[in-house]
């Protein structure tokens, strides 16, 4: 299965950092992203840690990002951030043109009125070598 990520985040470039959804259910989301030349979170020829973390993040946004789009079509204007890191370590930078696979899992969700607030585990590799794995928590919420 290879999905859009369009079809459950508003990301668009040059802030988009995951290209598809290789799989996807209500408590984890494996993506990939392709490292390009043009990419604004490279330097000397490397992914920096912002761009992991960020990839990390939009890759975990999509399990809760999945439940205010309806059939794959935006359907409400959303904000999601990151509102905390309990942890994350970096062990490796990957080169540009360069893939990113990224799994993460949904650990704890809390659903209010028009938002989600939730707590997920995730990790990066590329060429079967880990490259980051973090834990975080996301603010999803829905705007008027």
């Amino acid at each position: 299965m290879n999905i859009s990520i369009h079809k459950y985040l508003p990301h668009r470039p040059p802030m988009q950092l995951v290209d598809t959804i290789i799989h996807i259910n209500d408590t984890s989301v494996t993506t990939e992203f392709l490292i390009r030349k043009d990419c604004i979170f490279t330097q000397k020829g490397f992914f920096m840690e912002v761009g992991l973390i960020e990839n990390m993040a939009q890759t975990c946004s999509a399990i809760v990002g999945q439940f205010f789009f309806e059939k794959g079509e935006a359907t409400k204007n959303i904000i999601g951030y990151i509102s905390a890191i309990k942890k994350v370590e970096i062990y490796s930078l990957p080169e540009v043109l360069q893939s990113v696979l990224t799994e993460a899992e949904l650990l704890s969700r809390i659903d209010g009125q028009g938002y989600s607030i939730c707590s997920m585990d995730c990790h990066a590799c590329s060429k079967g070598i880990l490259l980051a794995q973090a834990q975080m928590n996301l603010f999803i919420k829905e705007l008027n």
